[in-house]
């Protein structure tokens, strides 16, 4: 019997699901075993592990496909299958903890079937089938502390909650840390009105750290409470620091810091609680903080959507130097820049467009250390024509011509970038008077570029134009085009020679690097190359760039915590 369009329809719909939840079964296994690889400090394997989650999603979408493909044929069926196709799916999903991203998943799938060329909510989920009301599965993924004893009673009920398979090098004294910490920041009055501490159940875990991430309650307010935990090269545990202000955790939970491994099957409970912490944070950069950067882009794009509604101002260039490798532009009202390569790079630029694609997968499968912006890719991005300034269309129609297509009423972006908007370092130095804010971005600039090259990264162009300066005074490199990983460069000293020439005959090959040039170029002004030379004189000494090409040859990985280094406890 042959079966009709609804039995099809079903069928492939839980196909879809299927490939979703082994996906998300993947997913978890992965993100569980961050505990055994944090108490074993297997550093190495965590870097492997953040790869290989991050590659899950490309190869599930890829599998469901070629199973559609094979029981139907997708481009025989007409409209009214694939809006039965979505409502099937939608049955599906009753009570789901993780229907977000399922239905995330389902527009990866339809984008595949028909290219992206399609955008439509009758066919995929643009806008969520479902308002989330958070509280609804809060138990599910919130331990709840008692608070009516002493401080150092709930510590003590905290750190036997939260168990680890190594000892501590001395409980005793991070319990006497963590007590001390909360005392300063709470006087004795505050401390009496606290009626709950909440703590996520997932611990998070980055690089060679976990943290316990949570909030103090009182009438009043709620402050963050983060416990950080590092583990020593003997694998033993160490409570590091206890984090009370939003601004520490912004900053955990930055834009350019590698995703977290925590391990929930409620993900959208564990965002919206998280977003009460931090309500400056987007919900997209917080789905991309757990991993789920799928999900984040859908997320993102619902928000763009709501802001074009609800907004007037024009799509224009973004300040700053023009590049050459990538046309850049901005909506003023709208904290994200967007990215798209050039038809052709001038002379100077020896690469292709195939290898900046390689430069921003690299670095997506990176740990960005705080130092590197995320980015996301999209493919056919449409944006309203009358919202593109006249200029900045005819400058992408000149550069950027084959990623272009126009309508009457749209501009479809072939492939672009999105990034966050920061401050172009040059900019904010011409601009800045006051000396002790110019002096931290340099030395900012500094530790940016030394910590990229610990994560085995080596930067390419470090002219100061391809930085940008967070709100928070925070240092980040979003110029991708020309980095690589460290073992493929060649750091070489300059001859010393009384001849003016000697460098001109010098042999010198493409991957040859000479760090005593570059206190000429990372920035120009005079007065800024003294200060970053007085700061960072290791950048201009080819045997730092040895030695950390060295270290990372060896395997071995750095630690930068993402706090500032006063808010670790001593010992």
């Amino acid at each position: 019997m042959t079966e009709n369009n609804t039995q099809i329809q079903a069928k492939v719909a839980y196909q879809i699901l299927q490939g979703f939840e082994k996906s998300y079964r993947w997913f978890t296994r992965i993100t569980r075993g961050a505990q055994e690889r944090f108490e074993q400090a297997q550093w190495q394997e965590t870097h492997k592990a953040v790869k290989e989650r991050i590659a899950i999603y490309e190869q599930s979408l890829s599998d469901v496909v070629a199973e559609i493909y094979q029981q139907i044929h997708p481009h025989q069926k007409d409209e009214a299958f694939w809006h039965g196709l979505k409502s099937a799916f939608m049955d599906t999903l009753d009570d789901h903890p993780q229907f977000e991203l399922a239905e995330t998943f389902y527009n990866s799938v339809i984008g595949r079937i028909f290219k992206h060329q399609r955008i439509d909510d009758s066919l995929m989920f643009v806008l969520p089938s479902r308002c989330f009301l958070p509280g609804r599965d809060r138990e599910k993924v919130i331990n709840a502390f008692d608070t009516s004893g002493t401080v150092r009673a709930m510590m003590e009920s905290i750190l036997s909650m939260y168990r680890f398979n190594t000892p501590f090098v001395d409980q005793e004294a991070d319990l006497q840390s963590l007590d001390r910490a909360l005392r300063q920041r709470l006087n004795r009055e505050q401390l009496a009105s606290v009626h709950t501490v909440e703590l996520l159940k997932p611990v998070f875990y980055r690089s060679k750290s976990a943290y316990l991430i949570g909030r103090i309650c009182m009438p009043d307010r709620t402050l963050p409470f983060v416990i950080a935990l590092v583990v020593t090269h003997d694998r033993r545990l160490i409570v590091d620091a206890l984090l009370t202000h939003r601004h520490d955790l912004s900053v955990i939970f930055g834009f350019a810091r590698a995703y977290f491994m925590a391990d929930t099957q409620y993900p959208a409970e564990v965002v919206a609680f998280l977003q009460e912490l931090l309500p400056n944070k987007k919900h997209f950069e917080l789905y991309n903080s757990l991993g789920h950067y799928k999900h984040g882009k859908t997320v993102f794009y619902r928000n763009f959507l709501n802001h074009l509604a609800n907004s007037d101002d024009q799509f224009e260039a973004a300040p700053g130097i023009r590049g050459l490798v990538m046309a850049v532009f901005h909506l003023p009202s709208y904290g994200i820049v967007f990215k798209i390569i050039k038809d052709e790079f001038p002379e100077s630029k020896k690469i292709t467009r195939e290898h900046v694609k390689e430069c921003y997968r690299l670095v997506k499968m990176s740990d960005r250390v705080g130092r590197m912006a995320d980015t996301h890719e999209y493919v056919n991005f449409r944006l309203p024509r009358h919202r593109v300034s006249q200029p900045l269309l005819d400058e992408l129609l000149d550069v950027a011509t084959s990623s272009i297509e126009l309508t009457e009423d749209e501009v479809i972006i072939k492939h672009l970038y999105i990034e966050r908007k920061m401050t172009p370092l040059n900019l904010y130095l011409d601009n800045e008077t006051d000396e002790t804010k110019i002096r931290h971005a340099l030395n900012e600039l500094g530790l940016c570029i030394k910590q990229i090259a610990a994560a085995n990264i080596f930067p390419g162009d470090m002219l100061h134009k391809n930085f940008g300066i967070t709100r928070h005074g925070r240092v980040i490199f979003y110029d991708y085009d020309e980095i690589c990983l460290m073992h493929e460069r060649t750091f070489r000293d300059l001859p010393k020679s009384d001849d003016p020439y000697a460098l001109d005959t010098l042999s010198v090959s493409p991957e040859d690097v000479f760090p005593e040039q570059f206190e000429h170029f990372i920035v120009g002004k005079r007065h800024l190359k003294a200060i970053l030379k007085e700061l960072h004189p290791e950048l201009m000494n080819p045997n730092f760039w040895r030695a950390a090409q060295e270290k990372s040859r060896r395997g071995e990985v750095q630690h930068f915590t993402p706090y500032d280094a006063s808010k670790r406890f001593t010992r």
